[in-house]
């Protein structure tokens, strides 16, 4: 049983580190990538759908972006909500533009759809009331069932042309006699005045209302507040989680050798040595297959879990007292570890009792909502996967045996 346990260990301490962490951009690191292939050939198309579009279906493309007589860069690749862009064409266009920092018109497609977005920068003779209608026009042309490819050279092709009519207004067709049309003309410009200048009057009597009820001048405009960007946000957001992968990465060879050097002991001590190697083997897996934040997060927990087995391991082959580790924040293990006893949090008749940071606890002692970590839809606990379920790991004592069983992909 000891050369089997040991022999294991060095089998996980020895394995390739997970390939997420080695491909992981942020979105500039992404953005540059793109901006360096356009200098090569201003249509980008990402390897993803490259199979899909041989270069038959890519020549008429540049072929009418080259007619235009002005820089145009097209960019077809796959859009997700975990990817470095947030899955936004507008995030793709405004980091691309700075990375290329050269005028032209940017044009980006998700691989997957038809609907070209695209931002016109620097070019003085491209303004809405071409572009819009074009792009309109070309996917009315091309039909839902179309690719990408042959959207953009449609919408290229009619850019090339003169600028497409704006929608106009109709006319009255019953025959009326242009006396009739002129009268009813007259007779629907008094009627706008006379509403009009009941509207203003309505308007000036509710402002002296206002203000004699307030007892002085309206108060001042309140400026809108900061928000940040979206395409900054997605920034900071892949940015963390690319640091958070290259931690958890470190941590897992780190766990790995210390388990492989660790000696087995009986009984109790031995039960923790296989549980630690379990949260090591489960931590691998859900790393190797992250698909967002939340998931590198739930490596970590196992991570986290895994080292608190190790040092009860540890502690019992050396003959000394396991000391006692809370684990993490229930709501965001990023939080830090847990204060207190557990906390219990009831809502629709159901009674949960989680390990909380102090700022959570204290949060819900008054009544706010706990900074928790973001899902796709709001807290990740709005989800249905294997974390939301467990609140990662808080809920259940099996959450490396439930990874073995793949109950992570969700």
């Amino acid at each position: 049983m000891k050369r089997l346990v040991v022999l294991l260990a060095l089998l996980l301490a020895a394995a390739p580190l997970p390939a997420t962490a080695a491909v992981s951009q942020t979105p500039a690191e992404r953005a540059k990538e793109i901006a360096t292939a356009l200098t090569r050939d201003p249509l980008y198309i990402d390897p993803a759908y490259a199979p899909a579009l041989p270069e038959a279906m890519r020549t008429g493309v540049r072929a009418k972006a080259k007619a235009l007589g002005y820089p145009v860069y097209t960019i077809v690749l796959p859009l997700t909500p975990s990817d470095a862009f947030q899955g936004k064409e507008s995030n793709v266009i405004t980091l691309v533009t700075d990375a290329l920092g050269k005028p032209g018109l940017y044009v980006v497609v998700d691989g997957g759809g038809r609907f070209p977005w695209y931002e016109a920068k620097d070019l003085p003779q491209l303004d809405e009331d071409k572009l819009d209608p074009a792009r309109e026009r070309a996917l009315d042309d091309t039909g839902y069932d179309a690719g990408p490819t042959e959207v953009l050279t449609r919408f290229y092709e009619l850019l090339a042309g003169p600028a497409l009519p704006q929608p106009t207004r109709t006319t009255s067709s019953d025959g009326g006699s242009p006396a009739d049309e002129e009268s009813g003309t007259s007779g629907g410009t008094i009627a706008l005045g006379v509403i009009g200048g009941v509207v203003v009057l309505m308007v000036a009597l509710g402002l002296i209302l206002g203000l004699r009820r307030r007892g002085g001048p309206a108060a001042p405009r309140k400026e809108k507040a900061f928000s940040i960007p979206p395409h900054v946000a997605a920034t900071v957001a892949a940015e963390r989680r690319r640091r958070l992968t290259t931690e958890t990465t470190a941590e897992l060879t780190k766990l790995g050798s210390d388990l492989a050097a660790l000696p087995t002991v009986a009984g109790a001590g031995l039960r923790h040595q296989q549980l630690a190697l379990d949260c090591h083997d489960a931590a691998g897996r859900v790393l190797d297959a992250s698909r967002d934040l939340v998931d590198v997060v739930g490596a970590m927990v196992l991570l986290d879990q895994g080292r608190r087995e190790y040092d009860v391991a540890q502690a019992l082959a050396a003959g000394r007292k396991p000391g006692v580790v809370q684990p993490l924040c229930a709501f965001n293990p990023l939080h830090g570890r847990a204060s207190g006893r557990p906390t219990q949090v009831d809502s629709d008749g159901a009674t949960l009792t989680l390990p909380l940071c102090a700022d959570c606890r204290r949060a819900l002692k008054s009544g706010k909502a706990p900074a928790s970590l973001p899902g796709d839809d709001g807290p990740y606990w709005h989800g249905d996967d294997l974390w939301a379920r467990t609140f990662f790991g808080a809920l259940s004592d099996d959450l490396p045996a439930a990874v073995g069983r793949g109950e992570y992909r969700s």
